[in-house]
C-alpha cells in the first residue's frame, strides 16, 4: 500500500468531527508534510474531510444516504460570518432544520427536534430550551450568551454561535445555500455515470494483447496506463490497423488524450465529445485513472435527467413556459410575451434572454429536422433593438444548410412585424 493510500485509510478510521492537520498526519504516519498535504487535499475532494475557516480541517460524516439539503453547523456558521461561542465538538453535525425563534418558549417546544438550528435574538430562555431539545443555537444581532449556556453547550456537544446579521438575513442566507445544493444535485456529473475499473492496456503491452482484449470484451478503445496506473494514452482500432501482433502499444497509441475530471458536468462532457469527435473520455483525478465515460453513457444520462419529474427547472425551461412553438416548412417559430424575469436592469428585454430564446428555438428546429439534441457552436447577432415588458415577440428559425453532423441557421426575432434581433448560427448534433 502506498503512503497516500495509508493516509487515506487512516483518515477514514478517524471519528466524525476529529480535527486533522498536515503536521499531525505527517508525525503520526511518518511521512513528509508535502505527502500529508496532498493526501488531505485528496480526502477533501472525496468528501472525507472539510477545511473550514477559523475551525480547521475536520473529519466529515460520509453516509451514502445523507440528504443533499443538509448543512453542517460549521458550514452554517461560515455562511453568516459568525463566531463560535461554545460547543466546538458538535460543529461537524448536520443540521436537520432551522427554526426562527420569534415565538414563545411553549410554542417553540412543539417545533424543535434533535439537531435543529434555532435562530434567535437575545433570549436566554430560548437558548436553554434549544439545548434541552438537543438543538444548536445561532444568536443574531451580535449578542453573547451566559457562561451557564456555554457550559451546557460544551457538555451536550452542541454549538452555540452568534453573528451580526439580523434574523431575517440569516434565514435567507441559509435557505439560499440549501436551494443552491438542491440545484447542484440536479446537475448530473461525470462521477455519477463513469465506468469504474475499466479494461486498460499497459505501455508494455502489444497489439496482440489489444486483439485478445477485443475478443474478450467486444470493445475497441482502451486507456493505456504506466506501471503506476497513470494514464499515458488511448489506443483504438484505427491506431493498430494492419499492425503486427508484436508491435508495442506505446508506439501506436494517441498520447496526451483529452480527459475530464469526476466533477465535470455531463453536459460539458457531451460538448467536448461532439466538438472533438471522440467516443470515450478517461476520467482522471490528478493523473490517476478513475474510469471512463462513453458517448452512449453521456446521451443516456442527458435523457434520464430530462425525464426526471423531481429535477428543478432550468432558465431555458422557464423561458419556454409562456411560449408557443409552431413547426414551419423551413424550421420553427416560437411566440410569446416579454415577462418581467426577461428584463435587464434598465427595464428592457435582456440581450441574454433573447439570445437564450434563439438557442432554444434552434434546438427545437434541429430536433424536428434530424431528431437529435445539439450544441450551439457559433452565434453571431448582427442587429438588435430593445423590447419592453408585455411585447409579443416571435422567434423564427430557418435552417440554411443541413449536414450530416452539423447545420447552419438564420434566426429572426420580430415584434408586431418589426425586426428586434437577427442572428446567424451553427450547431453540432449529439448523436445517439
Amino acid at each position: 500500500m502506498t503512503k497516500h493510500s495509508r493516509i487515506i485509510e487512516h483518515i477514514k478510521s478517524l471519528e466524525v468531527g476529529a480535527r486533522i492537520s498536515v503536521r499531525s498526519i505527517a508525525e503520526s504516519m511518518g511521512v513528509s508534510e508535502g505527502t500529508a498535504y496532498r493526501a488531505i487535499k485528496s480526502a477533501e475532494a472525496d468528501g472525507l474531510v472539510s477545511s473550514i475557516p477559523r475551525i480547521g480541517t475536520v473529519r466529515l460524516n460520509t453516509e451514502e444516504e445523507k440528504d443533499i439539503k443538509s448543512l453542517t453547523f460549521a458550514e452554517a456558521l461560515n455562511m453568516v460570518e459568525g463566531n463560535l461561542l461554545a460547543g466546538r465538538e458538535g460543529l461537524h453535525k448536520y443540521l436537520n432544520n432551522f427554526i426562527i425563534g420569534a415565538m414563545t418558549p411553549d410554542v417553540a417546544e412543539r417545533y424543535l427536534e434533535n439537531n435543529d438550528l434555532l435562530i434567535v435574538g437575545n433570549r436566554e430562555e430560548m437558548f436553554n430550551l434549544a439545548l434541552d431539545k438537543n438543538c444548536a443555537v445561532l444568536i443574531t444581532g451580535g449578542f453573547d450568551c451566559s457562561d451557564e449556556i456555554k457550559s451546557k453547550a460544551n457538555a451536550k456537544k452542541l454549538p452555540v454561535m452568534n453573528c451580526s446579521y439580523d434574523t431575517f438575513t440569516v434565514a435567507t442566507l441559509i435557505n439560499n445555500a440549501i436551494n443552491s445544493r438542491m440545484v447542484k444535485k440536479d446537475i448530473v456529473l461525470v462521477e455519477d455515470i463513469l465506468v469504474k475499473d475499466p479494461y486498460v492496456l499497459n505501455v508494455s503491452d502489444s497489439v496482440g494483447d489489444w486483439r485478445r482484449l477485443v475478443r474478450e470484451t467486444s470493445h475497441t478503445r482502451y486507456p493505456v496506463v504506466d506501471d503506476d496506473g497513470r494514464l499515458v494514452g488511448i489506443v483504438t482500432a484505427k491506431d493498430v490497423a494492419s499492425q503486427e501482433d508484436e508491435c508495442r502499444i506505446d508506439t501506436l497509441m494517441t498520447t496526451n488524450p483529452i480527459t475530464v475530471g469526476p466533477k465535470a458536468s455531463v453536459a460539458y462532457t457531451a460538448h467536448v465529445m461532439v466538438w472533438e469527435g471522440i467516443e470515450i473520455l478517461p476520467v482522471l483525478d490528478d493523473r490517476r485513472l478513475l474510469g471512463i465515460v462513453s458517448r452512449q453513457d453521456v446521451i443516456k444520462a442527458l435523457h434520464y435527467r430530462k425525464n426526471q419529474p423531481q429535477v428543478g427547472r432550468t432558465m431555458e425551461e422557464t423561458l419556454l413556459d409562456s411560449m408557443e412553438i409552431e413547426e414551419t416548412r423551413d424550421g420553427i417559430k416560437v411566440r410569446g410575451r416579454i415577462e418581467s424575469f426577461m428584463l435587464n436592469s434598465i427595464g428592457t428585454g435582456s440581450w441574454g434572454a433573447l439570445a437564450a430564446l434563439i438557442s432554444l428555438a434552434a434546438g427545437a428546429a434541429i430536433r424536428k429536422a434530424k431528431g437529435y439534441e445539439c450544441f450551439i457552436n457559433t452565434l453571431t447577432v448582427y442587429y438588435s433593438k430593445p423590447v419592453q415588458l408585455g411585447d409579443l415577440i416571435e422567434v423564427a428559425v430557418r435552417i440554411t444548410e443541413l449536414g450530416r453532423n452539423s447545420c447552419n441557421m438564420e434566426v429572426t426575432i420580430t415584434e408586431e412585424g418589426h425586426t428586434v434581433m437577427k442572428a446567424i448560427m451553427s450547431a453540432s448534433y449529439i448523436k445517439r
